[in-house]
């Protein structure tokens, strides 16, 4: 967790509200570095086949999705309304507002990824079902 990320083909949504590190604990930046390759993308894996992996994340109120690590294309529903604050592993920090059905798909090249952890910063539950494709030689 240098600052040097990768660059990514999918811009991340949301508004960057912190950057360098700024506010990021001691804690959250040792994780960084611990979770760096952990591909656990979701709450609880529901389904796995040849082709995909497909991932439910329910947060509560104040919960985290702990840092992982995309390298697969993949693409993300949001289930429920809400917003989530998101560190990168570049130090950005940005804030997400989600509307039930919003959709995000993410494709990867090469050494691409996207390395983040989740926060549910809203008053109600934030749900999201994901869905990676683990074929890379049939990614586009």
């Amino acid at each position: 967790m240098d600052g040097t990320a990768i660059p990514r083909t999918s811009p991340l949504a949301g508004e960057v509200i912190a950057e360098g590190f700024e506010g990021w604990s001691p804690e959250i930046r040792q994780e960084f570095i611990d979770n760096a390759y952990n591909h656990a993308v979701g709450s609880t894996l529901l389904s796995e086949t040849d082709e995909v992996k497909v991932w439910s994340i329910r947060l509560a109120p104040g919960e985290r999705l702990p840092a992982h690590r995309h390298v697969l294309n993949y693409f993300w529903t949001a289930l429920t309304d809400g917003v989530s604050l998101q560190h990168t592993d570049d130090g950005t920090t940005r804030r997400v507002a989600y509307q039930a059905g919003d959709t995000r798909h993410f494709t990867f090249h090469g050494d691409e990824y996207l390395l983040h952890d989740l926060y549910n910063d809203g008053p109600g539950e934030l749900a999201f079902l994901t869905v990676e494709h683990k074929c890379r030689e049939q990614q586009a």
